[in-house]
């Protein structure tokens, strides 16, 4: 196991890479602790929970709403949790999402962390502070910036997950390499979605190396007033098209770097659309897809992005540098209407 700690404005996250879900009772005392998770996860995973009190909830991107929010919250009165409880979000991005919002809420906030069980949770959706729900077709338009105390990756969590779900993390890999790290983004061109399937320490090393940048870039830029916003790469129009479509989000992340890098050449004169493009591909994910345009434009009004009548979209200058355009919305629209 390999710690490393990353200090925030409030807060330092522990992050150990390589660890066991069982070292959950050397964190915290058990009695203390209340882990949330889906019915998929628990039953993937319930031998090593047997001694552990959870809260189970449905899976799935429409749960991630106010609802479940109070139905977690009458469950933890039930249980007496109190302010020394710490609540453990085991899942993917949709339990993250939701145990650190609980956390952030009930009793004025609890000690929380995350056991992600998914690549997309593992390198992105864990990481960072953000905690939220949907308010109807509107992504994470309610939440807080609040970390985790730890983040534990055990590996071995990951045996259990369907390619689908590999194809879907490797949508934020790849962003990642197309916005701040062009030697990663080589290195994913030289190898393959089934490379990193079977080789447990090439994977180890590409999880910690994603958490590492999104974890410095955060850190820079906890509130996200400026290079936070790059890691929205894609997430413009790729949550409009996720939400008006109900597909996963790594693919309309895929969508959304496709048609950014598409706007790139317009607005920078970004020259590797294609080399971007081919990569996606690579890994199983889709860089184009035919959407109602109308009905993206109208989400995208509701986007959190937008602030005084013009939206920050997130271009790419080269392979490992994006920078942050200021569009009207007027112009934003047109463009894509333009596609």
């Amino acid at each position: 196991m390999r710690k490393l700690s990353f200090t925030f404005s409030s807060a330092t996250v522990q992050n150990l890479f390589g660890a066991d879900i069982s070292f959950l009772s050397q964190l915290f005392a058990p009695q203390n602790t209340i882990v949330i998770i889906d019915e998929n996860v628990y039953e993937s995973h319930k031998k090593k929970l047997a001694t552990t009190r959870v809260i189970i909830l449905k899976p799935g991107e429409e749960n991630k709403n106010q609802q479940t929010v109070n139905h977690i919250i009458s469950q933890l009165i039930t249980m007496e949790a109190d302010r020394q409880t710490v609540l453990v979000g085991i899942g993917g991005g949709v339990i993250t999402d939701i145990t650190g919002y609980v956390a952030s809420v009930y009793m004025r906030g609890l000690t929380f962390g995350f056991v992600p069980t998914s690549i997309l949770a593992m390198v992105d959706a864990a990481i960072g502070g953000k905690n939220g729900i949907d308010v109807g077709i509107y992504k994470n338009m309610v939440g807080t910036i609040r970390q985790p105390a730890f983040i534990l990756y055990d590996y071995s969590l990951l045996k259990s997950l369907p390619k689908a779900e590999w194809v879907n993390g490797f949508a934020e890999i790849i962003k990642h390499g197309a916005i701040k790290d062009a030697v990663m983004f080589k290195m994913l061109e030289e190898h393959s979605l089934t490379y990193f399937q079977k080789d447990t320490n090439a994977l180890a090393k590409l999880v910690q190396r994603n958490a590492v940048l999104k974890s410095k870039v955060v850190q820079a830029d906890e509130f996200e007033q400026g290079e936070r916003k790059t890691l929205n790469f894609g997430h413009t129009l790729g949550h409009a098209i996720e939400n008006v479509y109900n597909i996963p989000h790594g693919h309309a992340i895929s969508i959304g770097m496709g048609v950014a890098a598409r706007l790139s050449q317009q607005l920078t004169g970004f020259a590797d659309e294609v080399r971007l493009t081919k990569l996606l591909k690579k890994y199983g994910l889709p860089p184009q897809f035919q959407f109602d345009k109308e009905k993206a434009i109208e989400v995208l009004q509701k986007d959190k992005k937008k602030a005084a009548g013009e939206i920050s979209f997130i271009c790419l200058q080269k392979i490992g540098k994006a920078v942050i355009k200021k569009l009207p919305m007027e112009q934003f629209q047109e463009m894509i209407r333009g596609l």
